[in-house]
Formats: structure tokens, C-alpha cells, sequence
């Protein structure tokens, strides 16, 4: 979905890249495995940086991430027909009485872009596109990635992946990219094309939304990182016994 940096948050290369680097000695087995690692995690610049998303998927989902290839005669009509419907989505994001028109955060319109991206593909000729099922067989909108297009003449699918980002931040680091292997919930279950759809838009004026190109991005040479992060949640941290001292009262 649209989220913002060019980051994966993937726990298979802390493992991987750990285990390669660290030869267990009779001292360090002592050790608790967090123990070991935590250390190897500060030293983000050494392994986390620069790791090819290929790989990625590779190593979390066995599935290749397959190259465009501009001189096979299936990847380069595909293609046309998915620049074919990007310029379409573009035309009526920008119309009048576009449904987008009405939103007032750019963040909510994810949803119904991919819709209308599924739609427009789907009316294409020789072309299947629905949402990606899980390793369970389940429809799940959230997540990398959002469309599965299949060549029907060639069974050659092509994972899309439509993003928005504001006209200026082109080139910022904010992050807008973000894969999380899941086994149940993993949505790659095919060696495919993986192609980003990024829509550039200016800020909203007088009410309207303005969208002024598109790029169709290839990612087989897409490098990406891993930013490591404890989480907890609300209910792990308010636990009866974990509380020291609470309002006498509640306030009225």
C-alpha cells in the first residue's frame, strides 16, 4: 500500500546475515541468543544496508523476481497495455467527478486506486488482473503486493504495486517502500515481473487533487534495508502486575 521509504522491515536477514558472520565459540555460547544479536543489530552500516529485493523475496517466499525484458515480445506488449491503463487511471483521477476529488488526505486514496487499476487491466484484452491470495488462499488488500496481472496467452504474471508521492519528494529518503515476509500471509506465490506504479501529485488547491505523471519502475535491481524494531503493544504493556501506581480517581 502507500506507505513512505526505501526500507524493508524483514527479520530473514538478521538471521541470515548473523548467522553467516558469527561462528559460535565456546565463550559466546553462553550467551543468550538476543545477547548475540542485539550487538550485531547496532552495527546497522555492516549487512542491513544495500541488500537486493530479489533476495529477498527469494530467500522469504522461494519465488524468483523475473527482469523486464525489453526485446521479448510478451514483456514489451504487457507493458503498453499497463502504460495504456496508468494513462487512463491518471485521466480519471484528475476528472471533475472523480470520486478521489472528494478525499481530503492523499493516504486514502490507495484503495481506490488499485480498484480502478483492476478494473482498466481487467477490460484489457489478453489480460487477467485481480488482488494477490495468500498462502491460504485468501483475498488481503493490505500489503506488498497489491495487484497480480497474468498474461493469458503465456501464464507470465506481473506483481504491480501503485504508490503515490507528492510533487518535490522524488528524491527524499522518507521511506516508501515496505515488505514484511509473513508465511501465512505471504501474497508472492508466483516467479514473477515486480513493477512499482508511482503517481506524482501536487498538493491539493482549492479542493482539487492534480496528478502529473506516472513511472512504471522495475524492481529486479531494487536495493533495499532493514531497519531492526522492538515492538509491544497496549496490552503488553498494561499488565496488572506490571502497574506501580494509578489515578486515585478518574476525572470527571
Amino acid at each position: 500500500m502507500f506507505r513512505i521509504s526505501f526500507l524493508v522491515a524483514a527479520g530473514w536477514c538478521v538471521a541470515k546475515c548473523f548467522a553467516e558472520e558469527n561462528v559460535t565459540t565456546l565463550a559466546d555460547s553462553a550467551k543468550a541468543p538476543v545477547d548475540q544479536l542485539i550487538p550485531w543489530l547496532l552495527d546497522e552500516d555492516r549487512q542491513l544496508r544495500g541488500i537486493a529485493f530479489s533476495e529477498v523475496i527469494l530467500d522469504t517466499t522461494g519465488k524468483h523476481v523475473l527482469a523486464v525484458d525489453r526485446k521479448n515480445g510478451t514483456d514489451e506488449r504487457v507493458i503498453k497495455q499497463i502504460s495504456t491503463a496508468l494513462d487512463e487511471t491518471m485521466r480519471r483521477m484528475n476528472a471533475s467527478d472523480s470520486p478521489i476529488q472528494k478525499v481530503t488526505r492523499i493516504n486514502e486514496v490507495s484503495s481506490q486506486v488499485e480498484d480502478l487499476l483492476r478494473e482498466l487491466l481487467n477490460a484489457t484484452r489478453g489480460l487477467s488482473c485481480d488482488f494477490p491470495r495468500t498462502a491460504g488462499n485468501k483475498i488481503q488488500r493490505s500489503g506488498y503486493p497489491d495487484l497480480r496481472i497474468v498474461d493469458l496467452a503465456t501464464t507470465r504474471v506481473f506483481y504491480l504495486d501503485p504508490k503515490l508521492y507528492a510533487l518535490g519528494s522524488r528524491d527524499g529518503s522518507f521511506r516508501t517502500f515496505y515488505f514484511e515476509p509473513k508465511i501465512a500471509t505471504n501474497k508472492v506465490r508466483d516467479d514473477a515481473v515486480h513493477l512499482i506504479a508511482g503517481f506524482e501529485h501536487e498538493s491539493q488547491k482549492e479542493g482539487r487533487w492534480s496528478f502529473i505523471r506516472w513511472d512504471l519502475v522495475d524492481l529486479s535491481q531494487f536495493k533495499v534495508k532493514l531497519k531492526a524494531e522492538f515492538q509491544g503493544s497496549n496490552h503488553d504493556m498494561y499488565r496488572p502486575e506490571a502497574i506501580i501506581a494509578t489515578s486515585a480517581k478518574t476525572p470527571d
